[in-house]
């Protein structure tokens, strides 16, 4: 790809510099941990009044939490850069290999060994079922947003990531139901499919389609007020994200006290997922012959996930309480810390990929 092209990326392509919320998001979920656990001892009944605000099994506080969320995420998303998938076959082919043919399948099995298998004695058995459920949502639901700023800490192509970013969200609109109710169905988890389906238009439709209405008024003022405006509401997303982990831990706190442990032994199978599927798309793109600067943010694509809508759609699925819930809600403890692993990995080979 040109010089010139390059230099007509729009900023939100090129992805914002790592923020302090973002930067020291796994300390932030931390603090609501103990918020969400001393809020939920202290004042129980008013987060069973909250937890009974729902219509058709959506809780109206969370739903609204997850549309401020969302939304402004999907902001930055350009389903007008589904061009420049031509520009990078390979890269793209792999990213989605890694995205929907590795990630949601090993992430079941390694529930299956790790839940059901290895740490089975150390977990609630009620939960074990939820547990795989709410890895198979982490795994079935590809980063969008937070991609931008791994792509930008590795200096990746701006245009592929745009365009990688664009397609897995299409494809997310059709996909994530079917793939989802397979897997839970393959893990004999039983598939509530309306209200999956419930999810899929309330957590992507009906977000996707605000957003692109938002952002294309937004971009009729011109780029740079598209820049500031995005600016001003990107806070709103890590508010909302921070504001639905107290009420989840509120929620979880008497599950967490009697197994502590329960958090650490979740983190296992995500990690592994992590590492695994990362390496898997580097190794691929430099098998494929794409260009190092293509393979970092594809490997970092195919390893983060789009947690926000993993926690949307457990909460809906299975409810406050569940291990769903709260096995999502690990994926946001470790996202930072191993995806800055993984970022520290791909600079530091660089040598090794171009040899």
């Amino acid at each position: 790809m040109s010089t010139q092209h390059n230099t007509a990326v729009p900023s939100a392509a090129r992805g914002p510099a790592m923020g302090l919320f973002e930067r020291y998001l796994t300390v932030w979920v931390l603090l609501c941990i103990a918020a969400g656990i001393a809020a939920g001892q202290w004042a129980p009944s008013l987060f069973h009044a909250i937890g009974r605000l729902e219509i058709a099994r959506v809780n109206l506080p969370v739903g609204l939490l997850i549309w401020v969320m969302i939304i402004p995420m999907l902001v930055k998303v350009d389903f007008g850069a589904l061009h420049e998938v031509r520009q990078h076959v390979r890269g793209i082919a792999v990213t989605l290999f890694v995205n929907w043919l590795v990630k949601p399948f090993s992430m079941a099995l390694l529930g299956w060994l790790f839940i059901r298998q290895l740490f089975a004695p150390w977990l609630p058995a009620e939960q074990l079922d939820s547990y795989i459920a709410g890895l198979i949502l982490l795994a079935a639901a590809p980063c969008t947003a937070m991609v931008f700023v791994w792509s930008r800490l590795t200096n990746g192509d701006p245009l592929f990531t745009l365009s990688q970013v664009a397609l897995n969200d299409a494809i997310m609109l059709l996909a994530f139901a079917p793939l989802v109710g397979l897997l839970l169905g393959i893990s004999a988890i039983v598939v509530p499919w309306d209200t999956l389906l419930a999810s899929v238009l309330l957590y992507i439709l009906i977000p996707v389609v605000l957003a692109q209405l938002w952002r294309k008024m937004l971009l009729a003022k011109g780029q740079t007020s598209f820049d500031a405006a995005m600016a001003k509401i990107g806070p709103w997303s890590m508010a909302a994200l921070l504001a639905t982990l107290v009420l989840l831990f509120a929620f979880q706190g008497e599950a967490i006290l009697r197994q502590p442990l329960v958090i650490a032994l979740l983190a296992v199978p995500i990690l592994i997922q992590v590492f695994f599927n990362s390496a898997l798309a580097y190794w691929l793109n430099k098998k494929a012959g794409e260009k190092h600067s293509v393979a970092c943010p594809s490997a970092l694509i195919g390893a983060s996930n789009f947690f926000e809508l993993a926690v949307a759609a457990a909460i809906s699925l299975f409810g406050f309480h569940s291990g769903a819930a709260l096995a999502t809600v690990v994926g946001v403890l470790i996202e930072v810390p191993a995806m800055l692993l993984v970022v520290k990995a791909v600079n530091a080979s660089k040598t090794w990929y171009e040899t």
